[in-house]
């Protein structure tokens, strides 16, 4: 069975570590289930090792609550950095033990970037070779591998990626193919796929592809979800200011849900029968004080899809539609990559 969760925002707490009880005070005066923390949000890592003194005061204010816990690796952190390998995989290291400290069985890594975000001005969106981008590949299946035999009791799950205007491809897990192929190539049962919803469906628009169907193929990887919502534009990597994009319906919202576009209840529907994982809503800290609609945005949402599941079961929900999403949602062109 599912849970449903919030994330608490790094930005918003800032290493605060009363901000962090506060916040989770008030999700459970909200009846939310399940958090997510982010490690780098309370600065349990710092130079690469865990602060022990952190993790002790972090597991102090977490044991007055009874939400079940997932987290989120340092957003930076990249198994395929090609300056700082030793420094990443430290800190991969010490997200896993922080996970494994605050009695958690999930640890969100983002998928690893060819070209990480943080060098985009530098590198003015020059194209990777694909014999660099497979070997890259290569080699964060192969750390991947060694940190999930080492820690078998955490699932590491690996995040899809947004696209960005200019520099994508920038990250194989842009495409829900190869983030499936890496994943099942790594072959481990704690190696899986975190679904982020609001990331697909810019993706989707940006690289004209069904997300119902890329859904549906991934759905046996699936063992975590980041909910939020946006209207799928692409943006480029400088524009940071979300009262400039929402406008224009484009960036990385990280909106409530049902404040968007995406086809929540479809995407949801192609896998959430069989899925067991929290659901973390991923809102901004600009959302945080609708964060309860959210939640009942999104309840109503899967007891929507339970109620038509029953409806017409055996038969599934949007059987027979041969015209496929990308064709009955076709909006604005957006550009593709090298456009």
């Amino acid at each position: 069975m599912y849970r449903i969760g919030c994330k608490i925002d790094e930005v918003r707490i800032d290493g605060d570590l009363k901000a962090l009880q506060r916040d989770l005070q008030y999700f459970s005066n909200l009846g939310i289930e399940a958090v997510e923390i982010p490690v780098h949000g309370v600065d349990a890592i710092k130079a690469g090792l865990p602060d022990e003194r952190r993790f002790r005061e972090v597991q102090e204010i977490l044991k007055d609550f009874d939400f079940l816990y997932s987290v989120h690796s340092p957003n930076p952190l990249n198994l395929m950095d090609q300056f700082h390998p030793e420094m990443h995989y430290s800190v991969f290291k010490a997200s896993l033990e922080f996970t494994l400290s605050i009695r958690s069985n999930i640890l969100v890594y983002h998928a690893g970037r060819f070209v990480p975000e943080e060098t985009f001005p530098v590198r003015n969106g020059a194209p990777v070779k694909k014999t660099l981008a497979h070997r890259l590949m290569a080699i964060e299946r192969e750390q991947l591998l060694r940190l999930s035999e080492e820690y078998p009791q955490v699932t590491i799950c690996v995040e899809n990626a947004r696209p960005y205007l200019h520099h994508s491809p920038y990250s194989y897990g842009e495409r829900m193919d190869l983030l499936q192929d890496q994943v099942a190539q790594i072959g481990r049962p704690n190696v899986k796929i975190n679904l982020d919803i609001g990331h697909l469906y810019q993706a989707a628009l940006f690289y004209q592809f069904d997300p119902i169907e890329a859904v549906e193929e991934i759905s046996p990887l699936i063992a975590h979800t980041h909910i939020h919502d946006n209207f799928g534009g692409a943006i480029y990597y400088h524009e940071k200011i979300q009262t400039h994009q929402i406008p224009f319906g484009r960036g990385d919202s990280h909106m409530p849900v049902g404040w968007g576009q995406i086809p929540m209840a479809e995407m949801l529907n192609a896998y959430i029968s069989t899925y067991q994982g929290m659901l973390i809503m991923e809102l901004r800290n600009r959302y945080f004080p609708h964060t309860q609609e959210s939640g009942e945005n999104l309840r109503s949402i899967l007891n929507s899809i339970l109620t038509q599941r029953k409806e017409k079961a055996p038969e599934a929900l949007g059987a027979g539609d041969e015209t496929g999403w990308f064709n009955r949602h076709r909006t604005a062109p957006t550009l593709k990559p090298g456009e």
